[in-house]
């Protein structure tokens, strides 16, 4: 009896999580100036959900208004230099990204010095600092997540942030 019981809570276990699959793992990375910056993230799916109009699943999470800006674990970020993000100083190392989106047209980046937690773990104290972020309205709504590093030339890059119907992005100088 006991070993059926067990057959049947790992079936379920099982086919919950083939209904509800996890955020897929994902990175973005790119060179600048010889140096090399990567963003390590789960991408989740708008899957006919409400994002992040009020009511909507960023609101749940217990660190709103500040979202992890993706899935499952804080979403790392990886620097080889020194940067300029749009005014704030980062020294290489290893950050969490995490962005303040109590006013869903006007986003703010935040770099945090905590690293290795989950994503809704967010320690305020620990922020190294917040810029404000470029906004712009995709042509057609975004159903996956998607960061973006590119290559400007002469050092210079951006960060973006893709989903659902908002793109936000900041300027990048490798020093």
């Amino acid at each position: 009896m006991q070993k059926a019981v067990l057959k049947y809570t790992f079936a379920f276990i099982v086919a919950a999580g083939l209904a509800f699959p996890q955020s897929p793992p994902t990175q973005a990375t790119v060179t600048i100036g010889g140096k090399t910056l990567a963003i390590k993230y789960s991408a989740p799916s708008v899957r006919g959900r409400k994002i992040f109009t009020p009511g909507g699943v960023i609101s749940q999470d217990p660190t709103y208004p500040v979202w992890r800006a993706g899935a499952n674990e804080a979403t790392a970020f990886h620097t080889e230099a020194d940067l300029d993000v749009n005014g704030l100083r980062v020294p290489k190392g290893n950050y969490t990204l995490w962005v303040l989106i109590k006013d869903p047209e006007a986003w703010e980046l935040i770099i945090n010095k905590q690293t290795g937690q989950w994503g809704l773990s967010y320690t305020a104290a620990q922020d190294l600092g917040r810029v404000k972020m470029t906004m712009s309205k995709p042509p057609a709504s975004i159903e996956r997540m998607k960061y973006t590093l590119s290559d400007l030339g002469g050092n210079k890059g951006k960060l973006q942030l893709e989903w659902e119907n908002h793109i936000a992005s900041v300027p990048i100088t490798v020093k």
